[in-house]
């Protein structure tokens, strides 16, 4: 038997590729809501961080995510966000 691939994926805040296992999803679904996906099967676009703080801090000030859904992310999606990501920590 080969090797199997690892998918790799590129977090939104420091820009490092790493396995998709160690990232977080988040999604912006069909009806234009933006939430995280912990189970990474949610349908939408998708955009991946680490699962730390500073990640998200950086992708925040930078404002990737609204670069990555093509869509103007307010500060208070970032703020339930951030509520969010504390609680998978």
């Amino acid at each position: 038997m080969g090797v199997r691939k690892i998918p790799m994926r590129m977090c939104t805040g420091c820009r490092e590729k790493k396995p998709k296992k160690e990232l977080i999803r988040i999604v912006k679904t069909v009806d234009g809501e933006i939430k995280l996906d912990a189970t990474g099967k949610l349908n939408g676009r998708g955009a991946y961080i680490c699962k730390s703080k500073e990640c998200f801090l950086k992708a925040q000030k930078s404002d990737a995510l609204s670069r990555a859904f093509e869509v103007k992310v307010s500060n208070d999606i970032y703020k339930r966000l951030e509520t969010e990501l504390d609680d998978i920590e």
